[in-house]
């Protein structure tokens, strides 16, 4: 029998719309009159939406912002209602949504933990069962008698997701609460995740922006798009198509994205032109074959003399992950560049990066002290594709395929291998 079930679901809201006073006092006359107003069009965040749900299943869902996630976790906690459509949960639920929302900045934080835990169905006893667990995961010891307005943001969500986790729930409703506190503390909650879905076998539906995480946890994923269900299969199978849709976007806005960068330093003295690939036959290309030949070649115009001019290219993931960097320092003879147009060309002879969608980002530095004259990101986006190198592989294991060999040794090679290295 299923734990949850969602059957044709869908929920709208009501957008507001600004109206000028004119276009007020024009409906309001025109209701005196008796003539109907024009309504604006309800938006449907969810859109006859049905599956369900086993019992110990790790549910990943995933999308671009607005497809419907984060509604849909609200409903299944009875935050809120469908508009139409029926769903049935049949266990309790812990909804871990908007983790320390539910936290009072008056009340000091031992008072949150027996107030919040009451309010998620603990009794007195079993908060006072775990409240040493509780205030030991979240390490706020010392600060457990202080009220919450007092504590950091990241003390906050900590306390929240510690007195969240601690309920004995049949169903777990995760909303990107993986993301609280810093590294090391979001390590904490990941291993504290895998601890529930894994020894205590809790039912569990994962939103999560972190496509990595969702194909590591999950046993099944969901794929919304405006509101509707686009794929329901393995994790694997999933995020493929996911990723795959995401590169395609990525390359259609990526004039955007390059005018959006991170980081753009420059001091005037060097300007970028250009920035190309090109293939083993000097043809201008955006996609580059796995384990192929391929160039970069950048066009720079110098302002003002450079002495000792050190030139970088790197590769980075298009959410600003960096994976490779590689400087000249010593390949050329001449010291100074005099003013004018220069051309860069750096030649990769079997490019290792796995398929899906890179940048590359750029430096130039410059003098004794190897003054940064230049450097931008995202200043080129390309598409790395390949006949037998799948996506969500790349994403999933990894972005580097290792380039080795394999030998498999029976009991009678092993024994004569330790008898060598004893000799």
């Amino acid at each position: 029998m299923a734990i949850i079930e969602v059957s044709h679901v869908t929920k709208e809201f009501q957008l507001g719309h600004l109206k000028t006073i004119k276009q007020t006092f024009m409906n309001g006359f025109d209701r005196l009159r008796g003539r109907q107003i024009e309504k604006a069009q309800p938006f449907k965040a969810l859109d006859d939406v049905s599956f369900s749900v086993e019992p110990g299943e790790v549910l990943g869902i995933i999308g671009t912002n607005g497809a419907g996630k984060s509604t849909l976790l609200k409903l299944l906690a009875r935050i809120s209602k469908p508009t139409r459509g029926n769903i049935t949960v049949n266990g309790a639920v812990a909804p871990l949504i908007e983790v320390g929302a539910g936290l009072v900045g008056d009340l000091t934080g031992r008072e949150n933990i027996f107030l919040n835990g009451a309010i998620l169905g603990l009794s007195q006893a079993d908060i006072r069962k775990k409240f040493d667990e509780i205030v030991a995961f979240a390490e706020l010891e010392q600060f457990i008698d202080t009220p919450i307005k007092r504590y950091s943001s990241g003390m906050a969500v900590r306390l929240g997701f510690a007195i969240a986790t601690s309920v004995d729930a049949d169903i777990l409703i995760v909303d990107e609460v993986l993301a609280v506190g810093d590294l090391a503390f979001q390590r904490k909650c990941f291993d504290r995740m895998e601890e529930l879905i894994k020894r205590q076998e809790r039912t569990v539906l994962l939103v999560s922006h972190n496509i990595r995480q969702v194909e590591r946890i999950c046993t099944r994923t969901i794929l919304l798009d405006h509101g509707g269900i686009l794929a329901d299969a393995s994790p694997r199978e999933v995020c493929d198509l996911f990723y795959a849709r995401s590169d395609e976007k990525i390359k259609l806005n990526a004039e955007a994205i390059s005018a959006s960068a991170l980081r753009h330093e420059s001091t005037g003295e060097v300007e970028l032109l250009e920035v190309i690939l090109l293939n083993e036959d000097g043809v201008q290309v955006e996609e580059v074959i796995y384990l192929g030949s391929v160039t970069i070649a950048a066009t720079f115009k110098i302002n003002k003399e450079l002495t000792l001019p050190i030139f970088g290219f790197g590769i980075h993931t298009t959410d600003f992950l960096y994976l490779a960097t590689e400087i000249c320092e010593t390949e050329f003879d001449s010291k100074v560049l005099a003013p004018g147009i220069y051309r860069l060309e750096y030649n990769i002879m079997q490019f290792p990066l796995l398929p899906g969608v890179y940048s590359i980002r750029i430096g130039v530095d410059a003098g004794k002290l190897s003054n940064n004259v230049f450097y931008s990101e995202g200043v080129c986006h390309f598409q790395v594709i390949s006949p037998f190198a799948g996506r969500t592989r790349g994403m999933h294991e990894g972005f580097f395929r290792l380039q080795g060999t394999w030998k498999l040794c029976d009991e009678e090679r092993i024994n004569t291998l330790t008898g060598q290295s004893r000799g």
